[in-house]
């Protein structure tokens, strides 16, 4: 009930209570009037009061007299009035002058432009159905400089009870985003939805739009008044997985990645299908576009991309959002200079060229959309004030900055396995010799070329190659196998080359990685047997330049393996189904989707817009990276060979990779094999701060044993990612199984994590590290001289070395392309949440779950002073010294830009 009966008489608002909507209420969480909450993104934060009110009955009354009094108190009621808060948007509501502009003037005027019901969480007591509704049209008030405001009265009774959740209902032509809903008049002080969303038209759409309040229920203590609704709004999620989604809708379902290819353009683009038992790989959101002309098992490409309408929030005016700074770079930026350079297999004739991307820049044609392009990047478009021309001008990489030749250096080369742009490949050598699992029939002899008379000489008085394995002390990065079989349909592109290789590495007594020795391999091509070299350091020119030749190679497999599954299979690909089952299997007001929400932030929208134009045939990825057009496909291949999800924790990780072994004893229970490992070191920090806050949180939702077991859309959410999301990996035994807190402890932080530390760790990097691009080519161009040479080609290499290098390089395109990208995806916009900044309204509620909040925040300052004095500890050799850039990717906060920091709570770029 809103009010003990014989509380009611002459109530009025409490003069103390807050009414501006930027103020909080002076009660939340009550029995009475809980404040509302729907997305991410509040305005203000709300603490829960302590104050009660009376209950005022006296038991030895009369109770004739007091029925009396009850029904007498039904009749009262409580004057209320919402205001709504719409923001202005571009393309939305408000954005032009159009016939539909006119008539939804005309709605306003009249005030019906939005109609409001509210939703009690009780049932009538006498029919035990559900209460009506309370309605109420919203008339438009008056308008800012960035929102409008609508107000609405509605007459509650006493007797309605708690209010569980709105509808509402948009009587316009146009969609329009909602930030919140604030509630004046209640006894208890006013209070807000916290909405964040787009509310689609009702001529889009008949059905309404609810958003719960913001108190959290398992299913099982769902308000008798709310499980209706929790249940049909979650069917409404799902859709039916028919028809072509329309850009209003927020539709969650699956597909296979059958979009990446465009046959009807050109049938040298199409491409295979990915998921399913040919091609196994995570699913994406279903858009249900057509399929192709030319290809049936292809869908058709379109200008744009669908996504549920709440996941993309990139029109409202007041933020600058990653999504379109991509958008403008791929669309604008990147036409533009393939227009510049016209010679798309044009290389870099000298080192001094390359410098000159940072000095001097290059000359663009006039730039489509040049405006936005300059406002969103003007650390990369220059503008020369006296012509009105624009240059592309780079930015000096910190690395860089630091030591222009830091690329060069073997020691550099090593210890970036640790504390660079992917240190999530290095493995320990645990077996002797070195051995292919390929088939020998196919692929050629098993056994590596690198054997321990290579190695023992150059370990030679340390110790024997066995006594390194024994210590611990061989480490490998091992791309021989992944991409053996595709080097020869990647040899067939034009302008590129590949190889299987291996890289290995002997660690020192400081902690540093000296590198040994790089196998690379040709399977058997065209008749030639298989080819497959062994390159060392070396005192001799020729020995050297072949060194140099060979780590090129490797750079290149390496950036490679790092962007198609580091990077995009690990953290986008893997995480869209993980957002699709949410949506589809966890209502709005459980407490995990609440706790997962944050962390899933733009992902789907950054996902679409890659399939568009960065991982699509031809893309940037395809046009500039080592395996071109069998990119998405050497992704799949490491899916299925390697991709498990209990893998994806962290500590999991590094024990698999024989980085970490378990120990008690230890710091966060793990002992690491190399003590000063950046990535691990931070990470493991950051792993049990993510681990501690999820524990908190889990502890108090599910305070009663078997309540996981038993909480349905939890399981089946869970089985939804395992058998559908990832489906084509839903019989492999490694799934965690889902019954206890501990369970689910486990799942929630391994996905948190690879949202927010994994992804930051390899994303935000990429311009410091890859921006140099001798540092980390992309795509090599040339096969090493010693492979099948002729000699005009071996004479060329022996007088003019560096001419080799250069034109194994990418091309100028490529490598500006590249470039510019990486730039881009390095880049924390203003409106970036970083990890711990932002209390959910929902977290705010409950005193028990703020509590846990402030500590996790607190944990995250501890982290970034941890973390400062570690690169400033001189002992610690692979984040300290002269011109090394300190390795800061796992702190948490960061200003805007390309810092080289910030851990946002979601893959949002």
């Amino acid at each position: 009930m809103l009010m003990p009966q014989s509380y009611l008489s002459n109530s009025t608002p409490s003069p103390c209570c807050f009414t501006h909507i930027f103020q909080k209420p002076c009660l939340h969480g009550t029995s009475y009037y809980p404040s509302f909450q729907v997305g991410s993104r509040p305005w203000f934060q709300n603490k829960r009061s302590v104050r009660r009110a009376r209950n005022g009955y006296n038991n030895s009354s009369n109770k004739i007299k007091a029925v009396a009094v009850s029904e007498q108190a039904e009749k009262k009621t409580v004057k209320v009035k919402a205001t709504i808060t719409v923001h202005l948007t571009v393309g939305g509501f408000f954005s032009d002058l159009s016939l539909e502009r006119g008539a939804d003037d005309i709605t306003d005027l009249v005030g019906k432009s939005l109609l409001l019901e509210l939703v009690s969480t009780t049932l009538n007591p006498k029919t035990k159905t559900e209460k009506d509704t309370i309605k109420g049209f919203a008339h438009r008030t008056f308008q800012l400089v960035d929102n409008v405001k609508y107000e609405a009265e509605f007459e509650v009774p006493h007797s309605f009870g708690e209010i569980g959740a709105i509808y509402v209902e948009n009587e316009h032509h146009k969609e329009m985003f909602i930030n919140d809903v604030l509630f004046e008049g209640f006894p208890t002080g006013p209070f807000h939805i916290s909405c964040n969303s787009w509310v689609h038209s009702k001529n889009d759409n008949p059905a309404k739009r609810v958003f719960f309040s913001n108190k959290s229920y398992l299913p099982s203590e769902t308000p008798e008044g709310l499980k209706r609704i929790r249940g049909e709004k979650l069917v409404e999620l799902r859709g039916n997985g028919e028809g072509e989604r329309k850009p209003f809708e927020r539709i969650y379902d699956y597909d296979v990645y059958n979009d990446i290819g465009d046959p009807d353009t050109n049938v040298e683009l199409k491409r295979p299908v990915l998921g399913g038992k040919q091609n196994p790989y995570p699913r994406r959101c279903r858009t249900g576009r057509p399929r192709s002309k030319t290809d049936p098992l292809s869908e058709k490409r379109s200008d744009s991309v669908y996504v549920p309408r709440d996941e993309c929030f990139s029109e409202v005016k007041q933020l600058t959002f990653s999504t379109k700074a991509v958008y403008s770079v791929l669309h604008g930026l990147v036409p533009s200079l393939q227009t510049a350079i016209i010679d798309k297999d044009l290389g870099f004739p000298l080192f001094s060229s390359i410098d000159d991307l940072f000095n001097e820049g290059v000359n663009l044609p006039i730039l489509k959309g040049k405006g936005l392009i300059r406002n969103i990047i003007p650390r990369l478009v220059k503008v020369i004030q006296d012509t009105e021309n624009e240059i592309l001008r780079f930015e000096t990489p910190a690395t860089m900055d630091r030591d222009r030749f830091f690329w060069f250096r073997d020691e550099e080369f090593a210890r970036q396995t640790l504390a660079g742009l992917n240190p999530c490949s290095i493995q320990l050598v645990t077996e002797w010799p070195l051995k292919s699992k390929l088939d020998p029939d196919v692929y050629g002899p098993a056994e590596s070329a690198i054997t321990t008379e290579i190695i023992e000489e150059e370990i030679r008085g340390f110790m024997t190659v066995e006594e390194a394995i024994k210590q611990k002390k061989l480490f490998i990065l091992d791309y021989h196998d992944l991409l053996l079989p595709v080097v020869e349909k990647v040899r067939e592109l034009e302008g590129r080359t590949l190889y299987g290789s291996r890289t290995l590495f002997f660690l020192n007594k400081d902690n540093t990685l000296r590198p040994l020795a790089i196998e690379l391999t040709r399977p058997p091509i065209n008749g030639n047997p298989q080819w497959k070299e062994v390159f060392k350091p070396a005192w001799h020119s020729t020995s050297v330049w072949l060194w140099r030749l060979a780590k090129a190679h490797v750079l290149a497999h390496d950036s490679g393996y790092h962007q198609l599954v580091s990077h995009w299979l690990r953290t986008h690909c893997a995480t869209e189904p993980y957002i699709i089952a949410t949506n589809r299997q966890l209502s709005a007001m459980h407490p995990i989707y609440r706790l997962l929400h944050p962390h899933f932030r733009y992902t789907m929208e950054i996902n679409a817009l890659a399939r568009e134009a960065l991982i699509n045939a031809n893309g940037i990825i395809e046009s500039s990276f080592s395996p071109g057009k069998y990119s998405l496909l050497l992704s799949s291949i490491a899916y299925d060979k390697e991709w498990q999800f209990d893998l994806q924790a962290l500590p999991a990780d590094l024990i698999n990779r024989g980085l970490a072994v378990e120990d008690p004893n230890a710091p966060h229970g793990l002992k690491l094999t190399i003590e000063d490992y950046p990535y691990a070191n931070d990470g493991l920090v950051l792993w049990d701060t993510i681990k501690g806050w999820v524990t908190d949180y889990v502890n108090h939702y599910y305070s009663e044993p078997g309540q996981v077991e038993s909480d349905n859309e939890l399981q089946a959410w869970w089985e939804e990612i395992r058998t559908v999301g990832h489906g084509d990996k839903k019989d492999e035994p490694w799934w965690p199984v889902l019954k206890t807190k501990e369970d689910l402890v486990g799942i929630v932080t391994t996905i948190v994590w690879i949202t927010s530390g994994h992804h930051a760790a390899v994303n935000f990097g990429q311009y410091h590290y890859a921006g140099y691009f001798p540092n980390r080519p992309t795509i090599t161009r040339c096969n090493m001289p010693t492979e099948d040479p002729s000699d005009p080609e071996w004479e060329l290499f022996l007088k003019k070395p560096e001419v080799a290098l250069l034109s194994t390089f990418p091309s100028q395109i490529q490598a500006t392309t590249v470039m510019t990208v990486l730039d881009i995806l390095s880049t924390h916009s203003p409106d970036e949440e970083y990890l711990g900044e932002t209390l959910e309204p929902a977290w705010g509620e409950d005193p028990i779950v703020n509590s846990a909040f402030e500590k996790f925040k607190g944990k995250l300052m501890e982290l970034e002073g941890i973390i400062d004095e570690r690169n400033a500890d001189r002992t610690r050799k692979n984040r300290n010294g002269a011109g090394i850039v300190p390795y800061e990717l796992l702190k948490p906060n960061s200003e805007p830009g390309v810092t080289g920091k910030g851990v946002p709570y979601s893959i949002s770029i």
